[in-house]
């Protein structure tokens, strides 16, 4: 995605309500951007993306990044580290850790409808096993596929991508004509949360001017990224009580 993916609103109360999947979100973090909030739900099902995510969130990490790259009618995407202190018209989109996530894919549950949040990663000639990035990720906005002809298209593309591994299912392409997404990337990159809160806020930004290199020319920033709603914590074990020390006196030998 880092690499490779250079190449009508609809509710939050529809994206909620369609009956798309049944994933278990017990995690959230808030994003507060310069252009509003965006709240994000994580899944319980891609469960080591998840936690590396709640991690970088908590270390500060995505803390004055940017919203660095974005493609109307596709997504927007953030995570750069070198955005913190970009010059303007600087080129991103290459700052990274220095490690990889395992890919975490959940067809048929779990696929880019418009809305959902997902791990960027290098193309396939770099990274075959299509690990994630440390920390980049976007949030699809993706268009209406209203047209069985385009579907056809589509799947034509996933076969030729995932060797026929990938097929769209009733349900999926129910939704791909009703909510709309970017079926083209299903099965290639882990998706692992949805937007709860800000729709609105991503529709604003995914039609903003940007240059060349899909970069927003006004700076959209993230403020601050928190941690609103965390994973248990572990009850911390009980120690054992202290053993009493009873100090015997000594007799003093005359």
């Amino acid at each position: 995605m880092i690499t490779t993916m250079r190449k009508t609103l609809i509710s939050l109360l529809t994206l909620i309500t369609l009956p798309v999947s049944a994933q278990t979100k017990s995690t959230e973090v808030l994003f507060e951007t310069t252009a509003g909030n965006i709240r994000i739900a994580l899944y319980d099902e891609t469960p080591q993306t998840r936690d590396n995510f709640l991690k970088i969130t908590k270390m500060g990490i995505y803390d004055s990044l940017l919203i660095h790259r974005v493609i109307k009618d596709f997504m927007i995407q953030s995570g750069d580290t070198n955005s913190k202190h970009a010059k303007p018209g600087q080129l991103l989109g290459t700052g990274d850790f220095d490690y990889t996530t395992e890919a975490e894919f959940r067809l048929p549950q779990i696929f880019h409808r418009r809305g959902v949040v997902a791990m960027a990663r290098e193309s396939d000639k770099v990274n075959p096993e299509r690990r994630s990035s440390a920390c980049q990720f976007y949030i699809v906005w993706g268009k209406i596929y209203n047209d069985d002809r385009l579907i056809a298209k589509v799947q034509e593309r996933l076969d030729s991508a995932t060797q026929g591994s990938v097929k769209l299912t009733p349900e999926m392409i129910e939704v791909y004509k009703t909510v709309g997404g970017t079926p083209h990337l299903d099965g290639q990159y882990t998706v692992f949360g949805e937007v709860v809160e800000g729709m609105d806020i991503v529709g604003k930004i995914q039609q903003v001017q940007t240059d060349k290199n899909d970069r927003p020319i006004e700076d959209i920033r993230i403020l601050k990224a928190t941690v609103t709603k965390d994973l248990p914590q572990p009850e911390p074990q009980k120690k054992a009580p202290a053993k009493k020390v009873t100090n015997r006196k000594r007799p003093v030998r005359k």
